[in-house]
């Protein structure tokens, strides 16, 4: 990938910041080099080497799903500042 003034540019406006030619040209090179060592990475055969997405060989560990404080409705509603049978009165927020 050619790094340009316009990519420069772009990256600018997309991060809502402002370089100096100092830092433009300092930025140019850097990605220069980035891309470059990728390109690198990318010759490398990986024929056989599974994709993974991440280097530890853990998976999600999932534990039952248990209610433990089920029916809590008339304690909740008991605490309300503001009530009305099965229902906790709030303030409104608009008209």
């Amino acid at each position: 990938m050619q790094i340009t003034e316009e990519l420069i540019d772009y990256l600018q406006k997309l991060g809502r910041i402002r370089l100096s030619e100092e830092d433009r040209q300092k930025t140019m090179k850097d990605l220069g080099s980035i891309m470059g060592y990728i390109d690198k990475l990318n010759e490398l055969d990986t024929t056989g080497v599974e994709p993974m997405s991440h280097i530890f060989g853990k998976t999600n560990v999932f534990r039952e799903d248990i209610v433990t404080n089920a029916d809590m409705k008339d304690k909740i509603i008991a605490n309300a500042a503001s009530k009305d049978e099965d229902t906790i009165l709030v303030p409104r927020t608009f008209d």
